[in-house]
């Protein structure tokens, strides 16, 4: 009898110096088990230092990929990044429901390291119109503020957590990189079916090899759910994942920049990983 792989296909944007986006999101899904698809939305000029130039990807083609992949693959689930413009979003939005994809992971990417806002408000707005759609979010804090209008700090974690759950009725995973640096990292998750919080703690990494951690961590926890694991244990086994990630490539050097994380760090056999 034939086994069918657990197919994974990640929508989002191309980045040229590999630490994030599709690139990442392929390394992350191959590492935990799965096997990558991609839909780019749109091709970057990028490296561990900065971003040079976007080009965006036309709709319509956005569209036939999206189509050729879901006329021949059967995916397990979809993992969604940037999309740049309420035009994308909007196409994703019906593609994803003609072909009736449940298992749906968007991490809602609105802000840039920098704190500016990547999309405008039309985008924005028909990003928070997806939402219900999909099966969980995975927003860091400044995007978790934007959705939700207020600020969050360690105080009031779980409980806006738990607003934007129920406001864009959908799970939350709300990742708390962006607080105040302590020894112990902590993520919370809020089931939006269940009603049920799920507090998630790793230990704390110094390090500047950050690049693409958004992007990895939502792609890994789109492969533990495809692969039939609970949203739950999911989203704990993709942040015990990132968190081992960061820490062996804490000391990795690439570029000049922030590096990314070492995503095939458990192949310990690969010399230079």
């Amino acid at each position: 009898m034939s086994e069918k792989y657990c197919a994974v296909l990640s929508i989002a944007g191309s980045d040229s110096g590999g630490g994030a986006g599709i690139q990442a999101d392929i390394k992350s899904i191959s590492a935990n088990g799965g096997y990558a698809a991609s839909v780019i939305t749109a091709s970057t000029a990028q490296n561990t230092q900065c971003v040079t130039d976007i080009h965006p990807i036309p709709v319509p083609h956005i569209i036939m990929q999206m189509k050729a992949v879901f006329d021949d693959i059967s995916f397990s689930a979809v993992k969604i990044g940037m999309l740049h413009s309420s035009e994308v979003i909007q196409a994703v939005k019906e593609t994803l429901h003609l072909y009736k994809i449940k298992k749906v992971i968007f991490d809602p990417v609105m802000i840039a390291t920098s704190g500016d806002k990547l999309l405008n408000d039309d985008a924005v707005q028909s990003l928070k119109e997806f939402l219900p759609s999909v099966m969980l979010i995975t927003p860091n804090i400044p995007e978790a503020e934007l959705l939700i209008g207020h600020s969050i700090d360690l105080e009031n974690l779980q409980s806006s957590a738990k607003e934007l759950a129920e406001a864009y009725q959908t799970s939350v995973l709300l990742k708390g990189g962006h607080l105040k640096l302590t020894d112990t990292m902590t993520d919370i998750l809020y089931n939006y079916e269940s009603k049920k919080i799920t507090v998630i703690h790793n230990k704390t990494i110094e390090t500047k090899n950050t690049h693409g951690t958004g992007c990895s961590l939502s792609s890994s926890i789109a492969t533990f759910i495809g692969l039939g694991l609970s949203v739950e244990d999911s989203c704990i086994k993709g942040c015990a994942y990132l968190n081992r990630a960061i820490d062996a490539g804490k000391d990795k050097v690439l570029g000049s920049g922030h590096g990314p994380i070492n995503h095939f760090y458990n192949l310990t056999t690969l010399k230079g990983i």
